[in-house]
This record gives structure tokens, sequence and C-alpha cells, in this order.
């Protein structure tokens, strides 16, 4: 009868646990809004109360391995279909801007690219930012459809300040643009789950204590700004979110036209943009059935044995471009019946001081599942193009894309579509210490790959060509003269140019 009893009294004392850390976290909380100026931050703790509480609840892997089916075949479309469907349906374009806005999330710092301030500030191609590539698409399509398409930024505690200032040089042109802010959370103590903040300050000690939770934070953020409410007023329909250092998420009008081309009782509420997986996107979250719903997993949910699996480019064929269009009644819809259901992905930091923290977060793919007749479209490749490293800007501000009115698009001079694969070593981590070592950037319209490692620097006009290999151990310096024209070549040891 004891091992009868025994799980039972294990199931309350571990309630007795839980019940313990949430009042714990409570009272913390309270402590830390009576600080300061506590109102901001009254709302964002609410938000992380229920994200905290769903944590303490939430025992083992967030799926049962054996439940994963592929998507049903009709659950992703290919590009292909939409594009020609989209064609035919009658929607005016002008009547399917009128229903739209762009939102990109903004809410990530330039550090892994040794930059200060936001991301989204970082000079990508002729002097222009991230920022300045989105509202100069968007002026495009507002001036030749006489449109109105608003921006949304969604920044964070990170980015508004730097944001709002640039914000004025845009005044003048075709774009309304507005912003809100993703919620500011407290880090929490590994071992205490408690918080690691002392007051509600963002300096000196406190300076690591909070984190913007995730682009899962969209949806209640949004709603909670009141701007929501404004876009619905205004007659709009759907969103388009994307990453703002995504420079392939242009706005598709074939997609637009499918969504507004369907009938209002079986409107798509959300489509996700999913690519195929190549080597290099392994990690990427996908698409699945589960439970009878499309869901996305990402691989922080796949449990230890499993993630092989996850990473075969056979089993899963295609990965989330997190370019995503839903319906903004929808999300109205959800808020306010708190059945927006997001799966927790416990991100593990250790702070400057060496004390291990873990903050709570959640991806806005993952509400994929709430939605209703959610649908996947595999668009080409080229509406993903991430710049997360300086190998990535590389590609960018090279002859292989061209710039017009904001897009990039892949040279026509190019004879494969694909995009070469470029690995920079920790030399060139830093964009400014990249441009350092490139004084024009080469011609890589015939590149498929390229390795650079160590101290080595690039004269005008080099050209680059098949496979190139470049590594200069330790110790030595390879100068990669002017004019130069590198075809299948592996170049090492030490290569000095020297003015005299």
């Amino acid at each position: 009868t004891l091992l009868k009893i025994a799980p039972n009294g294990m199931a309350e004392f571990q309630e007795k646990m839980r019940q313990q850390l949430e009042s714990s976290m409570h009272k913390e909380l309270e402590r830390l809004l009576s600080t300061g100026n506590g109102e901001e931050a009254k709302k964002d703790f609410d938000g992380f109360k229920k994200l905290f509480h769903r944590f303490l609840q939430v025992k083992g892997p967030s799926v049962d391995w054996a439940k994963i089916n592929r998507p049903p075949e009709d659950s992703i479309q290919p590009y292909e279909k939409i594009r020609v469907k989209g064609q035919s349906d009658g929607v005016s374009v002008g009547v399917a801007l009128s229903k739209l806005v762009v939102v990109k999330l903004n809410g990530g710092l330039g550090t892994s690219m040794g930059c200060k301030g936001p991301k989204s500030l970082i000079s990508v191609r002729n002097e222009n930012t991230f920022l300045d590539l989105t509202v100069q698409q968007i002026e495009h399509l507002n001036k030749t459809y006489n449109a109105n398409v608003p921006l949304v930024l969604m920044n964070s505690f990170n980015t508004d300040e730097d944001t709002q200032k640039i914000l004025q040089k845009y005044t003048h042109h075709r774009v309304k643009i507005h912003t809100f802010n993703q919620s500011r959370y407290p880090r929490i103590n590994k071992e205490s789950l408690l918080p690691v903040a002392t007051n509600l300050g963002l300096t000196g000690e406190n300076a690591e204590s909070w984190y913007p939770p995730g682009h899962g934070d969209i949806y209640a953020s949004f709603y909670n700004s009141g701007l929501l409410d404004q876009l619905i007023a205004e007659g709009k329909e759907y969103i388009f979110v994307s990453n703002i250092d995504n420079l392939g998420a242009t706005v598709d009008l074939h997609i637009l036209s499918h969504l507004m081309s369907q009938p209002s009782d079986k409107r798509c509420e959300f489509v996700m943009e999913v690519t195929d997986k190549t080597r290099a996107d392994v990690k990427g979250g996908t698409l699945i059935q589960y439970e009878g719903k499309l869901r996305l997993l990402e691989i922080a949910q796949v449990p230890k044995a499993h993630v092989d699996e996850f990473k075969s480019v056979t089993k899963f064929k295609i990965f989330n471009t997190n370019n995503l269009w839903i319906s903004l009644p929808a999300i109205k819809r959800l808020q306010e019946k708190n059945s927006m259901d997001m799966e927790i992905i416990v991100n593990p930091k250790t702070l400057d001081g060496g004390l291990n923290v873990i903050q709570l977060e959640t991806a806005v793919g993952a509400a994929i599942k709430s939605f209703d007749n959610a649908l996947g479209i595999n668009v080409p490749r080229s509406r993903f193009l991430p710049v997360k490293t300086t190998s990535d800007l590389l590609l960018v501000m090279s002859n292989l894309y061209s710039l017009e009115a904001g897009s990039l698009t892949m040279s026509e001079k190019r004879e494969f579509p694909t995009t070469p694969h470029v690995k920079l070593g920790s030399s060139f981590t830093k964009v400014q210490d990249f441009l350092r070592r490139f004084e024009s950037i080469p011609d890589m319209l015939e590149l498929d790959h390229l390795t650079v490692s160590g101290d080595v620097t690039f004269g005008k006009q080099v050209a680059v060509k098949g496979t190139v290999i470049i590594i200069a151990n330790h110790g030595d310096r390879i100068d990669i003269p002017a004019g130069a024209m590198l075809e299948n070549k592996i170049v090492s040891g030490n290569l000095r140019i020297l003015d005299h």
C-alpha cells in the first residue's frame, strides 16, 4: 500500500513546492515594483507571472515524439501554386494592400556583430541600414499602387530609444511608422528561480537583470499597446511579420491576394512561409502535424535522443523562415480569450559575473496551432536572406545582389540561383574589422565556397571563383593583392604586400 500511496504523496509534495515557488516569485515581483515607477512594469509582470506559472506546470519535453507526423500534403502549399492562383483571383492589389500592415521585429542589438545599439541601424548596402531598406520597400509599394501600408516596429527596451531618434529622418517619406515595445521580463536565478534584479533600474548592477522575452511576446504586447485595436478600426486585416534582418522578407503580393480571396468563413488566419532545408539550416524550426493541428517544432523542444533525426534533411524537409501573415481580428480574439498557446523556451545564460540564470521565452510561430485554417507556403529560398554574421554581410554587399527600391535580388549575371557558402574566421566577426580587411568587396558572381581564416586582407577589385580557401596560420598574414583573381585555389602560409 505504501507504494500505491507514494506517487500521490509525491504529486502533492510537488504541487506544494510549485505553490511556494510561485508565492515567493509574486512577493519578489511586488518588492521590485515598490522600488521605482512600477506602472509600466506592472503590465509586464502580469504577463511574466502567467509565463512563470506555465513554466512550473511543464514536466519534461513538450512533445511526445511518437505522436509527430509529417504535415498533410495540402497543409503546405507550393509557392508556385499560390502565385498562379493569386493572378486569377481578381482581388485588386490596391484593395488588398489597404488591409495590410507590415510589422518588423526590431528588438535585437548588433552585439553579435560587434556593434553598439539596434541591429537594424547597421549599414548593409550603399550606406543603407536594415531600417532604411525596409522604409524604401514600403514607400515604393505605397507610391506604385497609391496605397497606405503602415510600418510597425516592435522594439525592445534595448532598442527603443535609439530607434525613436532615427525615425525622425523618415518624416517626409510616404510611410506611416508606428512603434510599440516588447515586454521587459526579469531574468531568474537558475537555482532559486527568483529574479536577480535588486530594483527596477536598467543600469549598473541591474543592467543584465532584464530581457525581452522572445518574439512570441508580439501578441500580448501588440494587444496591450492599443495599436492592434487602432489598426483594426482603420480597416486593417492582416499583418506581415518578419525579422528586420531578413532582407528577403518583402511584401509578396501573390500571398497577400491569396489571403484576401478566401471566403470569409474559411479565412486563413495564419500563413507561415517555409523553405527547403539545406545543410546550413538543420537547426531551423519545422512544421509538423501533432494531435490534428499544424505545429511548429523547434530544436529546443526535441528530446535529446531525437536531435539527429530532427536535423535530418530527409525526414524534415522544410524550415520556418519566420515570415508570417497573421489575421488581426484573430489575434484580438485569441488574446481576449486568453487562448494563445505557445510552448515555453527555457534559455540558459551566464551573466558577466558568472551567475547562471534562465530566461523564459516564446516564439511567434509557435502560436500557429491556435489559429484557424493555418497554412504553410513553401517559398523560394530568396525570401530568406538573413544577415546574422559578417559572412552574410559580405554576400549582401557583393555584386551577387542588385538593389532596387530597397529590395535585394540575385544578379541575373549569376548562372546558379544558389547562394555561395561563405565562412569568415574570427578576425572578421566585428563589422569594423570586417570593413578594414576589404579595400573593396570582391567579385563573387562565380563563387561556390569561400573560407577565410586568420589575419587576411583583400586589396581592391579581387575576384573569387569556384572554391577558394585562404588560411593564414597563427603569426602569419596574407594580403590578397589588388586585382587578384582566385579560382579554385587554396592559399596558405605568409604573403605580405608592403608599400615602399
